[in-house]
């Protein structure tokens, strides 16, 4: 295709809002000549239904007739004013067909009639005014009498889409006439009220895509100046997530680098073992590492699934036994460790909830409270639901009463791969990110907190939910 033609065909089919703004003025002009029609319209049938015109005529030629006594006097005043006002009439284009006229003595004989009436007569009413069909077609008939005449009047009734028609086209070379008085204005004043935002477009194209510093731009107007905003805003959120996504791949390579290098060494070591001693006591290392190895990966994965995966659809669940299933998985740990693991929760609590991450939440808030502790320990699980108005919240709480967490380190502790520098357990720093991003996409929040008996430490989860009815509550322990 030609490229010009194929511009023309573009700048014609896709839409524009100088294109919009002039299609807006003539939508108002159409509106303003169906307005003005509709109002002359109603005007025009009010004159009608009062007859001042026709009736002020008629009025008007009868009392010419008052003095003149002359039979052919009479008919040549008729005569003459039928012919004047039919060339009138015909000349202005107003108003269909002719009018007759018909003049009597007080006899009823005939003095005059206009041709169509050759054949034809008008009928005496005893009003002034009334209707009668000729040759098929309506006529208002007016009936004015004189000492010595009488003289009736017929013309032809105006139908609805006559008046119509007449003013529709008396009023159009007006609006037409005003039309590019309007039009033109409206579309220099959209092209110049465009120029901002052109402006802003080049500027936007002529960066690089690395670059996600603010635009900077200075808008003037009023309407210009949330879109700057707004697009500043998003820039500042993406360069920050690309930040973090830079942060969070040169750390998780560095932390996934020592148990790889664990698991080379060790796997070497293995090959070289020369006694089943050897090979056994490395294959536990290997294993160890391996492990090590998979739950890191796993726990990257889940970490990145909540940064960039949408808020699945929640699901109606029964939430406490929900819970009572992810501690019964984590009982046996708990149980050869000699650690008292209790659940405090209503016998049933049903709620709308993103299950995935909820149990992300759990897992890893018990999975970190069973590292940390010492054999012999205590930690507890408390879930409730509260109601606030026409908003209920679900509070989950992991306590314990293990070495605990420094106040210093309280807000580091949801950090990626952040960990305490005098801890001797082995973890990747995870966990507890996790936890702090499944809460965030469900709304909610975490905060931190002494544990049992003011010792240890206690994670206390927040998340808005549907309202749902109360329950009776239990206490479990394991």
């Amino acid at each position: 295709m030609n490229p010009w033609l194929q511009k023309a065909q573009t700048f014609l089919v896709e839409p524009t809002l100088a294109r919009r703004s002039v299609l807006t003025v003539l939508l108002a002009f159409v509106l303003v000549w169906a307005v003005l029609l509709g109002y002359i319209y109603v005007e025009a049938k009010q004159t009608i239904a009062n007859n001042s015109g026709f009736q002020k005529f008629g009025h008007a030629l009868t009392l010419a007739l008052t003095d003149v006594n002359d039979r052919a006097q009479a008919a040549s005043v008729v005569a003459a004013t039928a012919v004047w006002v039919n060339i009138r009439r015909r000349e202005t284009g107003v108003l269909p067909g002719h009018i007759l006229f018909e003049l009597l003595d007080r006899d009823g004989q005939r003095i005059y009639a206009s041709a169509a009436l050759a054949l034809q007569t008008l009928d005496h009413r005893q009003t002034q005014l009334a209707e009668q069909v000729l040759h098929g077609e309506t006529y208002r008939v007016y009936q004015g009498e004189t000492p010595q005449w009488k003289l009736r009047i017929a013309e032809p009734k105006r139908s609805d889409a006559d008046i119509l028609a007449y003013n529709g086209r008396f009023i159009l070379p007006y609006l037409l006439l005003a039309l590019p008085f309007v039009v033109l204005p409206v579309s220099l004043s959209v092209r110049h009220g465009l120029r901002p935002l052109k402006e802003l477009t080049a500027r936007i194209s002529l960066r690089s895509a690395s670059d996600l510093d603010p635009v900077n731009f200075e808008a003037r107007h009023r309407e210009l100046k949330p879109l700057v905003h707004a697009l500043d805003a998003m820039l500042i959120q993406l360069r920050q997530k690309v930040e973090r996504e830079r942060a969070f791949v040169h750390d998780a390579a560095h932390e996934i680098r020592t148990p790889m290098a664990v698991i080379a060494a060790q796997a070497h070591a293995l090959s070289r073992a020369t006694n089943s001693e050897d090979r056994e006591r490395v294959q536990v290392h290997l294993e160890q590492a391996i492990a090590r190895a998979s739950h890191l990966t796993q726990q990257l994965l889940e970490l990145a699934s909540l940064d960039d995966a949408q808020r699945a659809a929640p699901k109606q669940v029964d939430v406490s036994q929900l819970v009572r299933q992810i501690i019964a998985q984590a009982a046996p740990q708990a149980m050869a460790r000699g650690i008292d693991l209790a659940l405090d929760a209503p016998d049933r609590l049903t709620a709308l909830l993103d299950v995935p991450a909820f149990q992300s939440i759990v897992e890893n808030l018990l999975n970190n409270a069973l590292r940390y502790v010492q054999n012999g320990a205590q930690v507890a699980v408390t879930l409730r639901g509260s109601d606030n108005g026409d908003v209920s919240s679900l509070m989950l709480s992991v306590e314990d009463d293990g070495p605990g967490i420094p106040a210093a380190d309280r807000q580091l502790v949801f950090e990626r791969f952040y960990r305490a520098a005098d801890t001797e357990t082995p973890g990747s720093g995870l966990g507890l990110a996790i936890v702090k991003q499944a809460a965030i996409r469900m709304g909610g929040s975490v905060a931190v907190s002494s544990g049992l008996k003011h010792r240890g430490a206690g994670f206390h989860v927040s998340l808005p939910l549907a309202r749902q009815p109360p329950h009776a509550s239990s206490q479990e322990t394991m």
